[in-house]
């Protein structure tokens, strides 16, 4: 194999793992947003230790994304867009990477 080959197969193996850690952020930003629903209309028991525990550790995994996005949105009332629009960016880079990235190292 090639040092051209090896530095493709590389650069492919990065994509895919950039790829992987998008869908798995997406993933944990629908299951925030669907346990900020639940939590607000009073679905879960919000007692229960064990919910209490996944919903600090969804918070804290996804407000790191979410705070930027939210000193630059304008306040909505209760209305919070930071995971739209934190889907949409990742949405983009993952086109980007798929269609820009990954086929200039093919060619």
């Amino acid at each position: 194999m090639s040092v051209n080959n090896e530095l493709e197969t590389g650069m492919l193996a990065v994509i895919g793992t950039l790829n992987f850690i998008i869908n798995i952020a997406w993933f944990l930003i629908i299951a925030s947003a669907i346990f900020s629903w639940l939590y607000a209309f009073n679905v879960i028991n919000v007692n229960n230790q064990a919910i209490n525990m996944i919903g600090r550790s969804l918070y804290q995994l996804t407000e790191p994304l979410y705070r930027p996005i939210r000193r630059v949105l304008p306040d909505m009332g209760g209305v919070d867009l930071s995971p739209l629009v934190v889907l949409v960016i990742l949405y983009f880079i993952q086109l980007f990477l798929n269609t820009t990235i990954a086929p200039a190292l093919l060619s």
